[in-house]
């Protein structure tokens, strides 16, 4: 079989030299040895989410849900907030509904599945698979529900947010027998085999805005959860709590509740965990009129949340997902009113997206957890103006330079390799002081069957144009006596 060779340049590198060329002085040079395995290329990165899950089928959205699944070779997980929420599907920013749940005049359950449905067959039809929120609380069944709708819009508080959605609810029995049948008619729709393939989470952030319920209501609400989920399918993968990145106190009683505390519906010990779930987000801010990124915070926020985890030898197995992951922590705010979210729209947001994942494997990898995704919270807005600075992949159909990342991505399979560069910050220098000196001159690299591949990037944490930078790519441990293609 041939060989095939995959070089894949991120951002400002600008020259590239192959093993016989030497390299100039003071130049960047990427050391790349395919014969010493570092770790499985674990696809974490084909994992996306978005707040507002109606703009799944519109237009834009469709278009752009398609090419995400054509830029993978695994299926890409999707979570979407708002799928139990009440309302006419009509979407907004932060906002979304798919009327699900209601009652009639007697209080009797009115199940429709009509609006959630039209969302997982835009997955399942490409080959995608749910990263299904259980959330958040139909307005018939919350303890608090008026108002229910926000008006929330980019510049205003969070705060804003918190209407009858956040609550727990009045009849922890009707929820119970809503997931039920949710997931229930999910097996009738779509197969036991492929359901048993995704995976179910409760709520998000409930150690924040999102839940307006205290800690015992909210792990009162995962039991009732996962009695529900597993009743209606037993091999059911079920997991938790997407806190935020600062939630360890919180993301530590729950998996306390979960190992060792008595289940709400069983009585007995503990409750299900399939999976464990927290968020990571980085921290940009105008300074001097420009704009700094700050990947030491993203990371710092994985490194917290595995320091709680590990505290549970009983969990050691239990896989690990960034529920959500970025470079900041809110995708409908937008440039215009959030000036440090200007590095949206240009190469910053994928030279960062390049330089960050490669630190979550070496983080995944020095901490012993077995990663399977990291969320990129970014999506599209349907009908906004045209590069509002929202976080998302794509604007008004036309797709931005960070999507061209995740389809370099999608070129890298096999194992993960050694890497060495004159130019790339140690995951410990990050850890301490993010990237602020020297730009971040790095690589990740893979190799598999018949393929290697190489992503190399230029990243700084201030947004602003860096002088001219050759780097030469040295490649060791190809196979001899093949021929090899070289494409770029």
């Amino acid at each position: 079989m041939m060989q095939k060779l995959i070089v894949v340049v991120v951002l400002n590198c600008l020259l590239l030299s192959f093993p016989n060329v030497f390299a100039q002085k003071n130049q960047a040079v990427v050391q790349v040895d395919f014969n010493k395995t570092v770790g499985e290329m674990t696809p974490i990165w084909a994992w996306f989410g978005y707040d507002e899950p109606n703009y799944t089928y519109m237009k834009d959205g469709k278009k752009l849900l398609t090419e995400i699944a054509a830029l993978s070779p695994v299926p890409v997980y999707v979570r979407t907030h708002n799928l139990m929420t009440s309302g006419d599907g009509t979407s907004s920013l932060k906002w979304g509904s798919t009327n699900m749940y209601t009652e009639d005049a007697n209080g009797k359950p009115v199940y429709n599945w009509a609006i959630v449905d039209s969302i997982f067959d835009s997955y399942v039809s490409r080959k995608m698979k749910p990263l299904a929120q259980i959330g958040f609380m139909p307005e018939a069944l919350s303890t608090n529900p008026q108002p229910y709708k926000h008006d929330w819009k980019p510049g205003d508080k969070f705060e804003k947010l918190l209407t009858g959605w956040t609550y727990p609810p009045k009849d922890y029995n009707k929820w119970n027998e809503l997931v039920f049948q949710w997931v229930t008619h999910c097996v009738e729709r779509y197969g036991k085999a492929e359901v048993e393939s995704w995976y179910w989470e409760l709520w998000n952030e409930p150690d924040g805005v999102y839940w307006k319920g205290t800690r015992q209501e909210f792990f009162k609400l995962y039991d009732y959860t996962a009695d529900a989920v597993k009743r209606a399918l037993p091999k059911a993968k079920i997991g938790g709590s997407n806190v935020t990145g600062g939630g360890m106190k919180f993301l530590d009683a729950f998996l306390k509740h979960c190992v060792s505390d008595t289940n709400y519906v069983t009585g007995k010990i503990g409750s299900p965990l399939d999976v464990i779930l927290f968020h990571a987000k980085g921290s940009p801010k105008v300074i001097d009129g420009k704009v700094v990124m700050n990947v030491k915070a993203q990371l710092k926020n994985i490194v917290d949340n595995f320091a709680v985890i590990a505290k549970y030898p009983e969990l050691k197995n239990v896989p690990v997902i960034l529920g959500e992951s970025d470079p900041e922590g809110c995708a409908a705010c937008s440039m215009l009113t959030n000036p440090e979210n200007a590095y949206r729209n240009g190469t910053m947001f994928s030279s960062y997206t390049a330089a960050s994942f490669a630190r979550v494997y070496q983080l995944a990898d020095r901490h012993q957890k077995d990663l399977i995704g990291a969320v990129s919270w970014s999506f599209e807005f349907e009908n906004q103006p045209w590069f509002a600075g929202f976080r998302d992949l794509a604007t008004n159909g036309v797709d931005k330079p960070v999507l061209n990342v995740f389809r370099m991505f999608g070129k890298m399979s096999g194992k993960r390799v050694a890497v060495n560069s004159n130019r790339m910050y140690p995951l410990d220098s990050i850890l301490t002081s993010s990237i602020r000196n020297k730009s971040d001159i790095g690589s990740l690299a893979a190799i598999d069957k018949n393929t290697a591949s190489v992503m190399v990037w230029n990243y700084h944490d201030v947004d602003q144009p860096g002088a001219q930078e050759s780097v030469a790519v040295q490649l060791k441990g190809l196979p001899v006596g093949k021929k090899i293609f070289v494409s770029q």
